[in-house]
C-alpha cells in the first residue's frame, strides 16, 4: 500500500472505524484554523466575570479560599445551574426500583416491548432529568484554557472533579465537556466547563465499557487503556509527550487532524478520584499553539467510568476543530481524517522541540 492510500483503521477503545484520506491535507497550514475572535465589548457585558454573579443562576458550588457568601465575589472557581438546561428536575426523583438504563437497552425503546401479541409502541420516551451545570473556570475573563497556565488548569481540575463527584452516586453517567470557541459550540467565551449528570449510560460509553470488560477477561486480567498507552510509549509513532503522571498521543483511529488523547499512565476508573494530568493537558495547548500559532477553537471532553463500573480507565479527548464533518460522516457514523495521527504527532513533537524516535517523525 503507497504511503497516501486511505486505510481503514478500527479504535481500541470503541470499536468503531475511521477512514484516513492522508492524501488530502500534506501539510498542517492546509487548515488555517480560525481563533475565536473575542467580542471587544464581551468583557463588559460577560455574566461569569467575577462581580456579575446576580446575572447567572444561583451558584450551586463554588471554591472561595477567603470564605464569604455565596454569589457574591471572592470565588476562584463558580458552578451554577445552566440557563437553558438539557436535563430538568433531580435524578434523585428517578424511580429507585424497576429497570435501570444500561448504555445498550433502554425501557423507552420502542423495540423493547414490540411483539405479536401486542400492539407496538413507536413513541416512547422517558423523562430527561438529571442536572446541567457551567463551571467557570476563573473569575477573570479568560476565553481559553491556555491562558490560565498550568496551575490555573490544574485548579479548573480540581473543580471539574469536585463537581463530578457530587453527582457520581446518583447519575448513571457523569459527562464534562469544554467547547472553546463558536466552531465548538461555545455561546458565551468566558473560560467554562458543562457538566451533564445523565440518567442513562450514552451507547458510546458502554461500548467501551464492555470493550474494557470483555479485554480484561480474555488477556486474564489486563487492561485494556493501560496496555495500550505502554505500546504508543514504546512504538513513539503517535506519541507527543509522557511526564510522571500521563501520557498525551494522537490515537490510532483519529477521526480527526490533530486530535490528541490524555491518559494517566495507571489505570483508574473514576477521573473524579485522580488528582493528574494538569501538566499535559498544558502540554497539549502549547502543541497545538506552536503548529498553528493559536490555539484553534476546540472540544474536549472527559471520559470516565459509569456509574458501578470497576474495569474503566478515564481519560481525555482533545479535538480541535480544524474539519467540517459532511455528508459522508454524518450520514455513516464514519469519520474522514486527512491528516495521519502519525504525521500530527511529528508535527506536535517537534512543536514542543521534543526530538522523535519512530517511523513516523520527521526528525527522526
Amino acid at each position: 500500500m503507497s504511503e497516501h492510500a486511505p486505510e481503514i483503521r478500527i479504535d481500541q477503545l470503541s470499536g468503531l472505524r475511521a477512514l484516513l484520506a492522508p492524501g488530502r491535507a500534506e501539510r498542517p497550514d492546509a487548515f488555517a484554523p480560525a481563533a475565536a475572535v473575542s467580542s471587544p465589548d464581551a468583557a463588559e457585558t460577560c455574566p461569569f466575570c467575577e462581580g456579575r454573579e446576580d446575572r447567572t443562576p444561583p451558584e450551586v458550588w463554588a471554591e472561595r479560599p477567603g470564605g464569604g457568601e455565596p454569589d457574591t465575589p471572592g470565588w476562584s472557581q463558580r458552578s451554577v445551574p445552566n440557563l437553558y438546561p438539557a436535563l430538568s428536575g433531580e435524578i434523585a426523583d428517578l424511580p429507585r426500583s424497576g429497570p435501570r438504563e444500561s448504555g445498550l437497552s433502554s425501557a423507552a425503546d420502542p423495540l423493547s416491548s414490540s411483539s405479536r401479541s401486542s400492539a407496538p409502541q413507536l413513541f416512547g420516551s422517558a423523562p430527561a432529568l438529571g442536572a446541567h451545570e457551567v463551571i467557570v473556570n476563573t473569575p477573570a475573563h479568560h476565553t481559553r484554557l491556555i491562558e490560565l497556565g498550568e496551575a490555573g488548569i490544574a485548579a479548573a481540575l480540581a473543580a471539574w472533579r469536585r463537581r463530578v463527584a457530587a453527582h457520581a452516586e446518583l447519575a448513571s453517567y457523569v459527562h464534562l465537556i469544554v467547547n472553546e470557541g463558536p466552531l465548538a459550540g461555545a455561546s458565551l467565551e468566558h473560560s467554562h466547563a458543562q457538566l451533564y449528570a445523565l440518567p442513562f449510560v450514552p451507547v458510546a460509553v458502554a461500548r467501551q465499557r464492555e470493550r474494557f470488560t470483555a479485554y480484561h477477561e480474555r488477556t486474564m486480567g489486563g487492561h485494556l487503556l493501560e496496555d495500550l498507552i505502554v505500546e504508543e510509549v514504546r512504538r513513539r509513532e503517535r506519541l507527543v509527550g509522557v511526564d510522571s503522571e500521563a501520557v498525551l498521543f494522537c490515537p490510532w483511529a483519529s477521526g480527526s487532524p490533530f486530535a490528541m488523547r490524555l491518559v494517566p499512565r495507571s489505570r483508574e476508573p473514576r477521573f473524579e478520584a485522580d488528582d493528574r494530568g494538569a501538566a499535559m493537558l498544558t502540554t497539549a495547548f502549547r502543541a497545538l499553539e506552536g503548529v498553528f500559532g493559536v490555539t484553534p477553537q476546540l472540544n474536549l471532553w472527559v471520559r470516565t467510568a459509569p456509574r458501578g463500573s470497576e474495569e474503566f480507565h478515564w481519560y481525555l479527548d482533545l479535538v480541535p476543530r480544524l474539519t467540517v464533518r459532511a455528508g459522508f460522516e454524518l450520514g455513516t457514523g464514519v469519520d474522514i481524517n486527512v491528516y495521519p495521527p502519525e504525521r500530527a504527532a511529528a508535527d506536535l513533537r517537534a512543536a514542543l522541540d521534543l526530538p522523535g524516535q519512530g517511523p513516523g517523525s520527521r526528525d527522526g
